[in-house]
């Protein structure tokens, strides 16, 4: 393939623009904010299940609670019944007040344990209700500190987007100067390897790194200026400049 030494120093230009957009490309995937959202996603997901788990438990115990105190309750207006009835004098048989005065007794007895029941499971609850409260707002922190992570991330990408949108548009300039077989090369090998065209400086391709030998430096020092070169190593077009050591 031939083309002018003009063009083929275009390809340096073209190589620079896309090392540009694969580092522009490579901040975009790596930003640290990207992490760090993951990892407070992953904490606010965790959390989210433990509110849910706790929220639960405190349900649970006030549905408990209820139906203690509504024991209790149930328990006081039955003693209280059979008081009336005691301090009304209708029962008068020994043997019927002896069973009734034991029945309140039992139920007093009765109400006192429940009573302590409810107690008991207020305490719970009151625990449980902490619980809650200390999880939501744990819940609270971590979303603010992945929106805050959000909002950096955004601002980053809209920086980077910004950069990555002026290189295509220089790139698509100098492109538009390169004839399009020599850039359907460049573009082959750029998928191949990479970096599509290196430049030849003091006789080491900027490629690879590798200098080359004394017999293809002279080679290439015979070849046409439009002779288009390829890397003996890397196979990359080889460009050569006033810094090629010829």
């Amino acid at each position: 393939m031939k083309a002018a030494p003009d063009a083929q120093k275009r390809l340096l230009d073209l190589a620079e623009l896309d090392s540009v957009a694969d580092r522009l490309a490579h901040r975009r995937r790596t930003l640290p904010e990207l992490a760090e959202i993951d990892e407070q996603s992953k904490r606010y997901a965790k959390l989210a299940t433990e509110v849910i788990e706790a929220e639960t438990e405190a349900g649970d115990l006030a549905r408990e609670q209820a139906k203690a105190e509504g024991d209790v309750d149930t328990v006081r207006a039955r003693a209280e019944r059979d008081q009336k009835r005691l301090d009304s004098g209708a029962v008068t048989s020994p043997k019927d007040l002896a069973s009734l005065q034991s029945e309140i007794a039992s139920l007093h007895r009765r109400q006192g344990d429940l009573e302590e029941v409810v107690l008991e499971i207020m305490e719970r609850r009151e625990a449980a209700d902490s619980r809650v409260a200390d999880l939501r707002g744990k819940l609270d922190e971590v979303a603010a500190t992945r929106a805050a992570a959000e909002d950096r991330r955004d601002a980053a990408l809209v920086e980077i987007d910004k950069e990555a949108g002026e290189t295509a548009g220089r790139r698509a300039a100098v492109a538009g100067d390169i004839p399009a077989d020599l850039l359907g090369l460049y573009e082959k090998l750029r998928e191949q390897y990479g970096v599509g065209a290196a430049m030849l400086r003091g006789g080491r391709c900027q490629g690879c790194k590798v200098a080359l030998s004394i017999a293809e430096m002279n080679r290439i020092k015979a070849a046409p200026h439009d002779d288009v070169l390829r890397c003996e190593e890397c196979r990359r077009i080889l460009v050569r400049t006033a810094e090629s050591g010829l």
